[in-house]
């Protein structure tokens, strides 16, 4: 392997790794504020700075998508994966979200085909088969103790799976920056709308308040955390190329158990661990028998 490439691939840990920092961070708000509140103010200030970056590259002319229902479902399919992972993060250890919500590049495989007119081959369907019971093994405890609350993760993985589709559909309709710029554009007014259902539903993990100035201040951390995330992911992608650092994203969850384990004093057992084991094989089959199908990367940062 070339210096290259290494550099590449440590940039890109670095990068998936910030992600779970983040996710840990957002879980330390539990019960402080609404994840959907977190989520529309942690979306705003990411969107605000993308946008002043890329007037300053761009101008104008950098906000005119070519075709905006495309860019409207991109936004709608994170703003729904964003909301959904949350409020998972919420209510169930972090390790234990982050592994249902790998099932997402499984999902992407398989649902390539019939949106998109890609083969779905062989191995595709047996790392599906393989995912699936990986998901079996992690929902086996929280769907007693969360009921259908334990199916969030999926739900964001879908709606994940659904966007990076989306982004392959939009590829080539401008650049990285403005396809950032689009989405979170249009996930930030969504989630607020989210909030101020969220807030009206009467469910008390929901309501929003006045914030603590430390709340306010973890939500600009997660932005950052994020954006630098993407930035280092696209670093390690020009320097060692997507198939080669697809891998890499799995550092996320060791970091998640890590944190989990660390800040909340949530340790999986072993058969969770086995079917984050197992979920992760899935992803790697994919990895290894199609590049292309690989988990995503600068994708996978938008969270």
């Amino acid at each position: 392997m070339q210096d290259n490439e290494r550099t590449g691939l440590l940039l890109a840990m670095a990068g998936f790794a910030s992600l779970s920092v983040g996710d840990a961070v957002i879980k330390t708000m539990s019960g402080e504020w609404s994840p959907l509140a977190v989520g529309a103010l942690r979306f705003t200030i990411g969107a605000i700075g993308l946008s002043v970056l890329l007037f300053w590259k761009e101008g104008a002319r950098g906000f005119r998508p070519s075709h905006p229902w495309l860019q409207l479902a991109r936004g709608f399919c994170l703003a729904a994966a964003s909301l959904c992972f949350f409020c998972a993060i919420y209510l169930m250890p972090l390790a234990s979200a982050m592994a249902l919500a790998f099932v997402a590049p499984v999902l992407t495989a398989l649902f390539s085909g019939p949106l998109l007119g890609e083969k779905v081959r062989l191995p595709t369907v047996v790392a599906s088969v393989i995912a699936l019971c990986g998901v079996v093994l992690v929902l086996r405890p929280n769907l007693a103790a969360l009921g259908l609350a334990a199916f969030l993760p999926l739900a964001s993985a879908f709606f994940f799976s659904m966007m990076i589709i989306a982004n392959r559909a939009s590829g080539g309709q401008g650049s990285a920056l403005s396809m950032q710029v689009f989405v979170a554009l249009i996930a930030a007014p969504l989630l607020l709308v989210a909030a101020v259902a969220g807030h009206w539903s009467g469910i008390p993990m929901l309501q929003v308040s006045v914030p603590d100035w430390s709340v306010l201040a973890r939500c600009a951390l997660v932005a950052v955390t994020a954006s630098t995330a993407h930035w280092l992911a696209y670093l390690g992608t020009m320097r060692a190329g997507a198939a080669t650092i697809a891998p890499t994203t799995y550092i996320q969850m060791l970091v998640a158990i890590t944190l989990g384990w660390w800040w909340f004093g949530d340790v999986p057992d072993a058969v969770t661990l086995a079917g984050a084991a197992i979920i992760i094989g899935a992803g790697l089959i994919l990895w290894s028998s199609t590049p292309s199908a690989a988990p995503a990367t600068a994708e996978k940062v938008q969270r």
